[in-house]
């Protein structure tokens, strides 16, 4: 394959990673206009936003199992077809029913687009130094995409109506669709593994109950429905790990967990995207509904972030020749932790220089640590058992995201909710309003006299910056853990990058088996 066709397909690899890490966080900016139109509750918001990385996360490995068998090229076609058109379905959404269930068939396309990205690029770069540089576009364009979400959403929102975000989709996905017979090779695995759909049911249910009860318990309290949701969960994913132990080829290998670099990569990958995921929530929200922005405008003030990610993806792989890996993973967790810990010093009338410094930390520092988490899941893992490991890889980053979403997320509002207490002037039924969200409680102003109106929104901004400084002191405890866990856990692990193809077993230089094995 000429120099040009490799970086071509690279092209075309990075567009479905792209576009999916967006469609985790394009939300944001859409939450007050979706809130005004659509009227959901706190728990139909929570559902809005986190059931896409929830399903995604579910069915990645059934899907990757899926396209050992079909070729992932052919699912990767497959897959931007389902994406597009249920897009289309969430922007004419009319209910907060139809747009979880709209969000639900993104998860479910998405989880079709992932498995491919990963094995095609390592049969199109099979020059380390190349494939190297190709991951770290690969993962910035991942971890970018996250923060690039909530500024292609505000763009978009200062001309369109919410449902704009979704058709964003639509053009990228014909452009996938036309493009990737023409830029990437086929490729499958030639002895896939027993097809376990039972696996895949089995995890699907038995995440699902346990973050309804999280969520529910954070809004109505515990209560016998509650309980009985977070058994059923429990149970559940108790069956799947047993039976994954049993399987002589299960959905998910959990003797790779014996390795306690893959342990802490894995658990670098979920932590993080947990902590960002809980920020990007809240972020959007503030700028607009406490500080009065625009959409544009507020996410041209989180472009540093974004333009910070990416540029800590691309250094990783530089500063992983000059120091040991678990330096500049724990460095960039450290530098985030930071950026975390100086958002705490946003208030309600915002501070320019915070927010511009704390995007900075924030993204150079989780950006770097990215780039490199999965370079440490593939090394360490045994190569036999490559695709399976870079499974678990993607699985937690998706996990971790709609965690951070939902833990975070109910935690903040929960606090929000807490501090909103009756306003001088202000009936009842409107600061119970204003309670579910704050874009609820913009609504209910609006319909009151000035002087009331005011004071509504002033308890309410105060109320949401006392919730978004929770969930950022979380965030920034949890960074900081990730931090020294890198740093004194890798020590001696053998987590190295990794070696060239001449290094590797012939078994994983072949084309069929590594472009069969890798990133399901």
């Amino acid at each position: 394959m000429t120099p040009l066709r490799r970086w071509s397909a690279l092209a075309v690899l990075a567009l479905p990673v792209l576009l999916i890490s967006v469609d985790m966080t394009v939300l944001g900016f859409a939450v007050p206009a979706l809130t005004a139109d659509l009227r959901p509750t706190s728990t139909d918001l929570l559902w809005i936003v986190d059931i896409y990385s929830f399903l995604l996360a579910g069915l990645l490995v059934l899907m990757g199992n899926v396209g050992d068998r079909i070729g992932r090229r052919r699912l990767l076609v497959a897959g931007a077809a389902a994406f597009g058109c249920a897009s289309l379905l969430a922007a004419f959404a009319t209910s907060p029913a139809m747009l979880v269930g709209a969000r639900a068939l993104l998860g479910l396309g998405g989880a079709t687009l992932m498995p491919s990205t990963l094995a095609l690029l390592r049969s199109v770069f099979p020059d380390a130094r190349e494939r190297r540089l190709a991951i770290a576009v690969w993962a910035a364009a991942f971890s970018g995409g996250a923060a690039l979400g909530p500024i292609v959403g505000g763009l978009l929102l200062e001309h369109f109506w919410w449902g704009s975000v979704f058709l964003l989709n639509v053009p990228v996905m014909v452009l996938l669709l036309v493009s990737a017979p023409l830029a990437l090779p086929e490729s499958r695995n030639p002895r896939p593994g027993p097809f376990d759909v039972l696996s895949a049911v089995l995890s699907i249910a038995g995440v699902l109950p346990v973050v309804w009860a999280l969520k529910t318990a954070a809004h109505d309290g515990i209560g016998v429905p509650v309980l009985a949701a977070l058994a059923a969960g429990l149970g559940l994913l108790w069956t799947f790990v047993r039976r994954q132990r049993r399987l002589a080829e299960p959905l998910l290998d959990l003797h790779l967990f014996a390795s306690r670099a893959f342990t802490i990569a894995v658990t670098t990958n979920l932590l993080t995207v947990f902590a960002l995921l809980g920020l990007m929530f809240f972020l959007p929200q503030y700028l607009v509904l406490v500080l009065g922005m625009s959409p544009l405008v507020a996410g041209t003030w989180m472009l540093p972030l974004a333009l910070a990610t990416v540029a800590g993806s691309l250094a990783a792989p530089w500063l992983a020749r000059h120091l040991p890996l678990r330096w500049v993973i724990g460095g960039g967790m450290a530098l985030a932790a930071a950026g975390l810990a100086a958002a705490t010093g946003l208030g309600v009338d915002g501070d320019r220089v915070v927010l511009v410094g704390a995007g900075l930390l924030i993204g150079a520092g989780v950006g770097a640590a990215e780039a490199l988490t999965n370079d440490v899941v593939l090394t360490t893992a045994p190569p036999e058992r490559a695709g399976a490991a870079a499974a678990v890889s993607e699985t937690a980053y998706e996990f971790g995201g709609a965690m951070g979403t939902a833990v975070l997320g109910t935690l903040g509002l929960a606090v929000y909710a807490a501090h909103l207490d009756g306003v001088d002037g202000v009936p009842a039924a409107a600061t119970a309003a204003a309670r579910e969200t704050l874009g609820g409680a913009t609504e209910a102003a609006a319909a009151l006299p000035a002087d009331a109106a005011t004071a509504l929104l002033a308890e309410a901004g105060q109320a949401f910056v006392t919730g978004m400084h929770a969930v950022l002191g979380v965030a920034a405890v949890l960074a900081a853990y990730v931090a020294v866990q890198a740093v004194v856990l890798l020590r001696g692990t053998g987590a190295t990058p990794a070696p060239a193809p001449e290094e590797l077993p012939a078994a994983e230089t072949t084309a069929g088996t590594t472009a069969g094995t890798v990133a399901r």
